[in-house]
């Protein structure tokens, strides 16, 4: 029963970096990893390998080398906004005593907690009337703007929005991004924003980060990801966009085959079994990820000579 039948690398050989006040948005179909590497960068999961670094007031600090109190220490400067909204509030807390958890926590007297909810209240475009209803009072957009707040408490620097609009309705989502852009835009926040639907990601991304099973396949501005894109499988990733137009139609490339297990990865490039430009040299050699141009990284042995299709205009 305790034999160890395989191993899964959820996240390997992950190297990126995210600037002061930008937002990298983390694309790529369910299953790739991406949760998994925005919970490693907060050490909610513990890294196996690697370094985490971040610069805060200009100090550059190794989050992977903190012991279990500086960590604690440092949780104020880094928070995450979950998926679903519905599972990411206490049904038995009120929306006053859920936003000001983390600020008891941090040692806040009451009349500061009274004050900075309130604030963040209004911040989120909800109303201090409903402080005290409970979540289930509350419509899906609301549960949202309280995760987003309570995720605000404590004045964050980096926020990991793990698909934070996935679970709401198209016109709901509009406003959530919208929310999430002043709110970046006010309180100079870093975002990485993990997401699997690519027109949500090109609205609110200054840069776009493309995984494929657990590895990062291309990296770019998201200008020049979405119309000059250098890895097939962002080509394809790109062609499923739906076009709003009834008189146009989509070229979509369907991907043959299946996606490895990740217990099992293929040798060579992990995607060569799916790609319509694999030769040899996919099958056996692992491409690494390089700089192409300024900017724009790519891990594919052909990224310098394949023509692709990005989004039409």
């Amino acid at each position: 029963m305790k034999k160890v039948v395989g191993q899964v690398k959820a996240v390997d050989d992950i190297s990126l970096y995210i600037n002061e006040n930008e937002t990298l948005g983390l694309v790529g179909e369910s299953g790739c990893g991406k949760t998994t590497l925005g919970r490693c960068i907060l050490r909610a999961i513990e890294p196996t390998d690697g370094k985490i670094y971040f610069n805060f007031d200009g100090e550059q600090i190794d989050f992977t080398a903190l012991d279990k109190q500086q960590l604690m220490q440092t949780r104020k400067y880094m928070q995450m906004i979950f998926q679903n909204p519905y599972t990411s509030l206490n049904p038995r807390m009120t929306m006053f005593d859920i936003i000001a958890e983390p600020l008891r926590l941090a040692k806040w007297n009451e009349d500061e907690i009274s004050n900075r909810v309130k604030k963040l209240v209004e911040m989120v475009g909800l109303e201090i009337r409903h402080m005290n209803r409970y979540p289930y009072a509350f419509s899906g957009g609301q549960r949202q703007r309280i995760v987003i707040a309570r995720a605000l408490a404590l004045n964050p620097k980096f926020v990991v929005a793990d698909e934070p609009v996935s679970a709401l309705d198209v016109s709901i989502q509009a406003q959530i991004l919208n929310l999430l852009k002043d709110l970046q835009e006010e309180l100079k926040l870093t975002y990485l924003f993990i997401a699997h639907d690519l027109s949500v990601v090109e609205h609110i991304s200054d840069r776009v980060c493309v995984m494929y099973l657990g590895r990062i396949v291309e990296m770019a501005e998201t200008e020049e990801i979405f119309l000059k894109p250098k890895h097939p499988y962002t080509e394809a990733f790109i062609s499923s966009i739906p076009i709003p137009d009834p008189e146009r139609t989509n070229k979509r490339i369907l991907l043959r085959g299946e996606v490895a297990s990740a217990t099992e990865l293929p040798k060579g490039c992990c995607f060569h079994p799916r790609c319509r430009y694999a030769t040899e040299l996919c099958k056996t050699e692992v491409p690494k990820l390089e700089e192409i141009t300024c900017g724009h990284f790519v891990s594919c042995h052909y990224a310098k000579e394949l023509d692709l299709a990005g989004i039409e205009c």
